[in-house]
């Protein structure tokens, strides 16, 4: 089913936090102790398996305080290699990583208090009711007091929408409402950051929809949300920050709307005589032009539109809309990498 767009009032919000967050990893300097710039520092990371496979190339990313910042890129790409080596489950082959000033794997037991993480799908107990298994991961924390981890557990369930799941076994659950178990885990506690491997993997697009309400009121309250997903249409939606991963390097950093600022967008004609409108728009040296039911798009030509729109009218063509769409996610990636990509999930 096609998501619906971002409201207005979601773009706002979206620039504004951005520019919060730009603002904050002016601060500090990357990579201290206590750092409020930045959250996630690597340089040069480098992940290489056994029998030679590189799976992540000499990774430099910055993920500025505050942030809702996308980790994109196809499956396969190095995403969640790169967040094992950030969690510190597994070590890097080169290179260095830092997460909340402090280098990781190595201060792990000092930085994962502070993280909440969803990685690869929950390990839950499938004996166990949704209220249990939570019951269990907040007993595993030294941190958490015991007195208040039934109101915590509560809490964590409502805020994901499983209350009325709590009592029943999570081998019932569907696995929507396995990765909706998963995020309560991971928001059991306050954290300053939380990392989140596809979480709406699994979810109809109601639920994809209350996850990134979910992630956009999070971020409002302080907790910088690192975000891996290969759906674009979902990091353009909820995040102010994105970094493009393919075949295990990085692509580009930096905020959503400037990625996509580069890039031209897409002319497009409304119109009944789309035939026509085609014709005309491949004889004024427009590219790769697409016809649908009452619409036709194709890359811009160089020349002065305003010509173009005249050369349509000419020909018979009744124009009903005319313009250029603003770029896309998508029509960055497209333009960086000359790839496809997976936008539907």
């Amino acid at each position: 089913m096609e998501e619906l767009p971002a409201a207005e009032g979601d773009e706002a919000d979206q620039t504004d936090r951005a520019d919060r967050a730009d603002r904050a990893a002016q601060v500090a300097p990357a990579g201290q102790v206590g750092d409020v710039g930045t959250v996630i520092v690597t340089r040069a990371l480098t992940k290489r398996y056994r029998g030679g496979q590189l799976a992540v190339d000499g990774l430099d990313l910055t993920v500025p305080a505050g942030s809702v910042f996308g980790f994109l890129g196809p499956n396969g790409s190095g995403k969640t290699t790169t967040i094992r080596m950030l969690m510190g489950l597994i070590e890097p082959t080169s290179g260095t990583a830092r997460v909340l000033g402090q280098p990781m794997p190595r201060a792990a037991r000092a930085v994962l208090p502070h993280v909440g993480a969803l990685i690869e799908g929950p390990a839950l107990y499938g004996f166990l009711s949704g209220r249990d298994n939570l019951i269990r991961y907040d007993a595993a924390d030294p941190t958490a007091d015991p007195r208040t981890r039934r109101t915590r557990v509560a809490a964590a369930l409502d805020r994901v929408g499983l209350t009325a799941a709590a009592s029943k076994k999570a081998k019932a659950y569907s696995l929507g409402m396995k990765q909706r178990l998963g995020l309560a885990a991971a928001l059991l506690q306050p954290r300053r950051l939380l990392v989140l491997d596809e979480p709406t993997n699994g979810l109809d697009p109601q639920g994809m929809r209350e996850i990134r309400a979910l992630i956009r009121e999070l971020a409002s309250d302080g907790t910088t949300v690192f975000l891996s997903s290969h759906l674009l249409d979902e990091i353009e939606q909820v995040c102010t920050h994105a970094a493009v991963m393919a075949q295990g390097r990085l692509i580009t950093q930096g905020a959503v709307a400037e990625l996509a600022a580069g890039t031209r967008g897409r002319l497009f004609v409304a119109t009944p005589d789309t035939g026509d409108a085609a014709r005309v728009l491949k004889e004024q040296g427009a590219g790769d032009v697409v016809i649908t039911e009452d619409r036709v798009t194709a890359e811009p030509p160089d020349r002065d539109l305003a010509d173009v729109n005249a050369a349509l009218v000419t020909a018979g063509v009744r124009v009903r809309g005319f313009g250029v769409e603003r770029a896309s996610l998508e029509d960055a990636f497209v333009a960086l990498t000359g790839e496809g990509f997976d936008v539907a999930g």
